[in-house]
């Protein structure tokens, strides 16, 4: 695939590895910058954190546990970062789950779903997550990975699935769309 063939990204987008560059580089033409996994330097953070001011960073980490640490690290050091996730079942490769597993469509997907940091500022509890079924009730678990997938804020827990929706800024008319999508599927 050519460079003029695949969508130009502006941000720049960070990854965990070598082989996460060379998977978003097939997707999109972008610049990437890599974290080195868990390894992540005070000075990596730096370039991040001056690619964020020149033009905006896209953390897109693995849907795995040092993927959320890294993701986590970056959102405190870079105030405003966009985020962008990968469901675990697209980025399963052999029973390793990465990006540099998932296809270039895959990426692009997810990558059409990049999320900010909100400025609507509707907070939301454990009593709504309870309401919509992704908290406290048979079946939670998937129900909560679907709408995270669904609403393109990844796979979590409750309590990072609460944390997500309000960071982002999620409208309850946006989430109660999404739920009812999934219960028509």
């Amino acid at each position: 695939m050519n460079t003029l063939s695949r969508e130009k990204i502006r941000e720049v987008i960070v990854v965990e590895g070598r082989d996460d560059l060379l998977a978003v580089r097939r997707a999109v033409d972008a610049q990437v910058i890599v974290t080195q996994g868990l390894g992540i330097s005070p000075e990596t953070m730096a370039v991040i954190g001056r690619a964020q001011e020149r033009c905006g960073v896209i953390v897109f980490t693995d849907p795995d546990g040092p993927g959320e640490r890294i993701r986590r690290w970056v959102t405190e050091a870079v105030p405003g970062a966009k985020h962008a996730f990968l469901p675990v079942a697209l980025a399963k490769k052999d029973g390793k789950v990465g990006i540099e597993h998932a296809s270039p469509q895959a990426i692009r997907e997810a990558l059409a779903k990049v999320r900010s940091p909100g400025t609507q500022r509707e907070l939301y509890n454990r009593d709504d997550l309870r309401q919509w079924g992704v908290d406290g009730v048979p079946g939670a678990g998937q129900r909560r990975e679907a709408l995270g997938e669904r609403l393109g804020i990844g796979r979590a827990n409750a309590k990072q699935f609460l944390q997500r929706v309000n960071h982002f800024g999620l409208s309850r008319s946006e989430i109660e769309q999404a739920l009812k999508a999934i219960e028509e599927q």
